[in-house]
């Protein structure tokens, strides 16, 4: 399995476009030693031929245009992106979708509620059904592994198998008041396994840290991505001098009592990577004392363009 991290940063990127924190601007000045990101977006495949892609970032055109394996065959008017697999209905989850609107079908992957606010509340989302044949919604199942072949495709079966987890994360601020009342709470953000050949990949950009069941799927995997995306809990608010604390917002903060670092010190049998990391972090600047800190405790910080085999 190859796995390729196409983006890595929070929403807007690093540097985001409105900012002037400190990251930012010496990222800007040149004055960072550091690398710019774009959204978080990762993408995997089996024979490098076909691949799925895992959430769908406002910055997909670009990535897919900055990634060769992406590339439609010379000739063509078809895709090697054969599935995309979504964990929530959030924007920057979400949004790459109208990306790929071009009459290309392919399957996308996700739970029911988020299904129906995308399909349902969203009607631009209806866009994606000019393909023919139409692009398929799939459930994505909770707890228990999909059955293999996961998709059909021209280029054979892929019997990876995969699973989703709830991650404890709220429903975007947009879904409205009347569907929100009536959605599962489990299904509203969900962390992703993919298995194959012995192999496990974990997904999980956003942990809530209200719900523990991801543990042990992480432990479990030769590679797992988790929430990087703040460093102390009351980042924004120092920052920007307001705002809401990284767990109000959904985020586990790395540093701290029971912050990701403590709670996921020193196991794994695997690769552990931090990924979807907020341009107020200071992990981003490889000069910090913090960057060091998480190097020396033996996890790995994503940058776009990064690429694992499994």
């Amino acid at each position: 399995m190859r796995v390729k991290v196409l983006g890595s940063g929070a929403g807007g990127g690093f540097p985001q476009w409105n900012c002037g924190c400190s990251n930012c601007v010496r990222l800007r000045a040149g004055k960072l030693r550091g690398k710019p990101r774009t959204q978080t977006q990762i993408a995997f495949s089996l024979d490098s031929q076909a691949w799925f892609l895992l959430n769908a970032s406002p910055d997909l055109r670009t990535q897919i245009l900055a990634t060769p394996e992406l590339s439609p065959p010379v000739g063509s008017r078809r895709s090697p992106i054969a599935g995309v697999f979504l964990l929530s209905a959030d924007v920057d989850s979400a949004m790459g979708l109208l990306h790929l609107r071009e009459f290309t079908p392919f399957r996308i992957f996700a739970t029911p509620a988020v299904q129906q606010i995308l399909r349902e509340e969203n009607t631009i989302f209806r866009v994606l059904d000019r393909a023919t044949p139409k692009v398929q919604w799939s459930d994505l199942p909770m707890r228990t592994r999909c059955g293999a072949p996961i998709v059909d495709n021209p280029h054979g079966d892929y019997p990876f198998r995969c699973s989703s987890v709830p991650l404890g994360g709220a429903y975007p601020d947009y879904v409205s008041d009347a569907l929100r009342g009536k959605l599962p709470a489990e299904q509203a953000v969900v962390g992703l396994l993919v298995e194959h050949g012995g192999k496990r990949l974990f997904f999980a950009p956003s942990l809530s840290g209200q719900n523990q069941e991801w543990k042990k799927l992480a432990d479990s995997s030769d590679l797992a991505f988790l929430d990087g995306t703040f460093w102390n809990d009351d980042e924004l608010i120092r920052a920007t001098g307001s705002g809401k604390t990284a767990r109000a917002i959904g985020h586990l903060p790395l540093s701290g009592a029971d912050g990701l670092l403590q709670q996921f010190s020193g196991i794994g049998r695997g690769r552990r990577v931090l990924i979807h990391i907020n341009n107020t972090n200071p992990i981003l600047d490889e000069d910090s004392a913090e960057y060091r800190q998480v190097r020396e405790q033996g996890w790995e910080i994503a940058h776009d363009g990064m690429e694992f085999v499994l």
